[in-house]
């Protein structure tokens, strides 16, 4: 006997004589991945991704077009880099905690915290504000380093200051390609 989950497929077979036999199989049930917990922390990253590399390039920047010391520059990079880690995962933090807030307030004014079982169903699918501001302040600071390691290794200021441009520009682009592939579903469609 199947289990109550599964799909049960009988062949019958076309052949008069071989009519009293049939074969079964069974399918186990696919389980669906859910989206909608992966679109928490891909928001968070990409946004975060892209705060850091668009921020701490311009900081390099504009400290660059006034001072040609790759020390300066790169120290002040590093500032940049800590202080907008920082201020990321307190901010995700407080946004999805509220959210997280909001929600367990609808789902006890709908009472569907009644039943165990449902109570723990309903908990996986809520958001996570530890995991979200640890992914942007990670993702803050992934963005951050590109222009950093950019400006590292060259001498001439204005060679430098292009060289920022270029790679923040090629990150940009690639942080869009891998958000975009890792924000479809199966199906092709965007989750966000």
């Amino acid at each position: 006997m199947a289990a109550p989950n599964d799909v049960q497929i009988v062949t019958i077979p076309k052949d008069s004589a071989d009519q009293n036999q049939c074969n079964l199989s069974v399918v186990p049930e696919v389980e669906e991945f859910d989206y909608s917990k992966r679109a928490q922390w891909l928001r968070a990253a990409v946004l975060g991704a892209n705060d850091g590399l668009v921020s701490i390039a311009s900081l390099m920047m504009g400290v660059g077009a006034v001072k040609d010391d790759v020390k300066v520059m790169i120290l002040t990079g590093f500032a940049g880099l800590f202080a907008g880690a920082c201020s990321m995962a307190i901010g995700e933090f407080v946004s999805v905690y509220s959210q997280l807030d909001i929600e367990v307030a609808q789902m006890k004014r709908e009472k569907r915290m009644v039943e165990n079982d449902e109570e723990d169903v309903e908990k996986e699918k809520l958001p996570n504000p530890f995991q979200a501001a640890l992914a942007s302040a990670l993702a803050f600071s992934l963005g951050a380093i590109v222009p950093l390691l950019a400006a590292a290794f060259i001498a001439d200021y204005k060679v430098r200051l292009a060289v920022v441009v270029v790679a923040t520009t090629a990150a940009l682009v690639g942080f869009g390609g891998v958000g975009a592939v890792l924000g479809e579903d199966e199906g092709g469609e965007v989750l966000w």
